[in-house]
């Protein structure tokens, strides 16, 4: 059958921790650079159609591809691993250490291939900066300033609304990488992730790698935003969120109630033995 019962989907998941662990660094750097890279590009799609007046769904609608080539390839998104490595550890396939050391190599690699998508964007919409940017440009730099001195300006509220929507976009992006487990077929596989992954953009959630395009791709469009409001004010706060839903909401939960359960046994002690009295019956005595 095409469809994976959630409890092979979990043995799924878990095997999938283990190879990830075992990447090294090499491989951890360059799976996550395209995948940063990939889902940046993904991210420009949207707002090349927001810059023609096309309702913002369809945007949505289109933004999944990036995540869904990066997971047919075998990419590593540090969002997705965010759910993947707790199961495993959780089923003690992987150790903390080893979790920590995927999860900080594919966060940098995401990091580095979303700033060098983000200016080659910028390059080619300037025309290596001889041009104004036009609609796309005012788009992302309105978008970068709303996604940092928006939440600035409201202050803590702000801070914790940035981590708010960080746990509630990666409960989706996350079970999207699940999701791509629960499906033998690779039709099966696009559609399972398409449905999350649409949902949560479509929302305006915040997404920790997605913004490491737009906010400063957005500056180099002459955003107003300096580093410390980006990291301060919105890629801390959500990378939290992302981690917090990732680990709890999907990654540790799916692997509670999808985990095998172990008969419980009642034992009953036995008292010893002991070694059995065997009576003799007196002769008779003589009258």
């Amino acid at each position: 059958m095409d469809y994976v019962q959630p409890s092979d989907l979990q043995n799924e998941a878990v095997k999938a921790a283990s190879r990830k662990v075992s990447l090294s660094v090499r491989d951890l750097l360059i799976r996550s650079f395209l995948a940063g890279g990939l889902l940046a590009y993904a991210t420009s799609l949207v707002f090349i159609v927001l810059s023609q007046n096309i309702a913002p769904i369809v945007g949505a609608i289109l933004f999944p591809v990036g995540f869904v080539i990066l997971v047919l390839l075998g990419l590593e998104l540090a969002t997705g691993n965010f759910a993947i490595l707790p199961a495993g550890w959780a089923a003690g396939e992987v150790t903390l250490p080893a979790t920590f050391r995927n999860l900080a190599w594919v966060y940098l690699g995401n990091l580095a291939g979303s700033l060098f998508y983000g200016v080659l964007f910028y390059l080619a919409v300037t025309n290596c900066g001889t041009t104004n940017s036009g609609a796309i440009g005012e788009l992302i730099k309105t978008a970068a300033q709303k996604k940092t001195i928006g939440y600035m300006a409201l202050g803590l509220r702000g801070w914790e609304t940035a981590f708010i929507k960080g746990i509630l976009c990666n409960w989706m992006v996350t079970l999207g990488a699940v999701l791509a487990m629960a499906s033998r077929s690779t039709f099966g596989k696009v559609v399972a992730m398409w449905l999350p992954i649409m949902t949560f953009f479509a929302h305006g959630y915040e997404h920790s790698i997605v913004n490491m395009f737009l906010i400063p791709t957005g500056m180099l469009f002459g955003g107003q935003v300096s580093l410390r409001q980006w990291w301060l004010w919105n890629q801390i706060p959500v990378t939290l969120g992302n981690l917090v839903s990732g680990a709890l909401l999907t990654g540790l939960a799916l692997y509670v109630t999808n985990s095998p359960k172990k008969a419980a046994t009642l034992e009953i002690p036995l008292a010893a033995e002991e070694p059995a009295c065997v009576t003799v019956a007196k002769p008779a005595e003589a009258d």
